[in-house]
C-alpha cells in the first residue's frame, strides 16, 4: 500500500490531532512510496533500524521516535547517524507517542489491563492518560508484584508494604511517575509507571498508596505490537515486531 494511505489511517485511527505532545506523531522519515513489509518496535534506535534493514522493511512504526521538544535542533551525533541509516536505504519512519499510550483498545495502558487481568473502569489525569480499575480477587502486593514480574519479564522495583491487601489500581505506561499525586488522589492502593523518581519513595511512605516501577520499556512493548499487527491485517502487510531489549 501507499506509504501515504498508512499514516492518514493511522493518524485517524490514534485520533493524534487531540493530543498535546512532546514530539510529532505520524510521519517523522519519508521513505519509499509502496509499503509491502512494516517492523515494530518500541524505540527507534540504530539497533531496531538496522535489525528492521535486514527485515526487508519499507517502513518501521514506534512509539518512541525523533524529534523530542527541548533536545537541540541540529543533525549531528547519534541523530545524523540515524536519520542518515534511514535516508540512504530508503526506509520511512512512523512514530507515535502519547496517542499510542491512550488508545482506548492497542494502548500501552489498555494493553497492561489486559496483562494485569483489570478491567478499566475510567481514565482520568492530563489528555485522560492515566487508567484505573480494580482487580478482580484482593491480592497483597507483594503477591501482585510477582505476577506482574512473570507477564511483563521484569522484576519490578515496589515501594510500599509487601503484604499489603491492595485491591484499587491505577497505571500509566512509561515515565509516568510524575502522575502518582494524581492517582493518589483517586484513593487507589497501588500505582503502576515504567520509571521512579527519587520523591516517589516519600510519597509512598507518607500517604500510604504503594508504587511499583515496572519498567519504561517493559511497560511499553505491547500497544506498538499490537497497533503494526492491526495494520497489517487490515491493509495485508508482512509484518515483524522487533524487540531490541532494555533494562530500563
Amino acid at each position: 500500500m501507499k506509504l501515504k494511505e498508512l499514516v492518514d489511517y493511522t493518524g485517524q485511527f490514534l485520533e493524534v490531532e487531540r493530543f498535546k505532545d512532546y514530539c510529532p506523531n505520524g510521519l517523522q522519515v519519508q521513505g519509499r512510496d509502496e509499503v509491502r513489509k512494516l517492523v515494530s518496535g518500541v524505540t527507534a534506535s540504530m539497533a531496531l533500524l538496522e535489525a528492521a534493514k535486514s527485515a526487508g522493511a519499507d517502513a518501521v512504526l514506534v512509539h518512541h521516535g525523533y524529534f523530542w521538544r527541548n533536545e537541540p535542533p541540529v543533525v549531528t551525533g547519534v541523530k545524523h547517524a540515524r536519520l542518515k541509516f534511514l535516508l540512504q536505504h530508503d526506509i520511512g519512519l512512523l512514530a507515535y507517542h502519547l496517542p499510542l499510550d491512550a488508545h482506548r483498545v492497542l494502548g500501552n495502558n489498555a494493553r497492561l489491563a489486559q496483562i494485569m487481568n483489570i478491567a478499566i473502569e475510567g481514565w482520568t489525569g492530563e489528555q485522560g492518560l492515566i487508567a484505573y480499575g480494580s482487580l478482580i480477587k484482593e491480592s497483597t502486593l507483594a503477591e501482585f508484584a510477582d505476577v506482574l514480574a512473570v507477564k511483563l519479564q521484569r522484576t519490578p522495583q515496589i515501594f510500599g508494604e509487601p503484604q499489603r491487601k491492595i485491591r484499587r489500581i491505577a497505571w500509566c505506561s512509561g515515565g509516568a511517575q510524575g502522575y502518582f499525586e494524581a492517582a493518589i488522589a483517586l484513593g487507589v492502593d497501588v500505582y503502576i509507571s515504567g520509571e521512579v523518581s527519587e520523591q516517589v519513595f516519600h510519597l509512598a511512605q507518607e500517604t500510604g498508596v504503594a508504587y511499583i516501577a515496572a519498567g519504561h520499556h517493559a511497560t511499553e512493548r505491547y500497544g506498538v505490537e499490537m497497533l503494526g499487527r492491526h495494520l497489517a491485517e487490515k491493509f495485508a502487510l508482512e509484518y515483524e515486531f522487533i524487540d531490541i531489549e532494555n533494562p530500563i
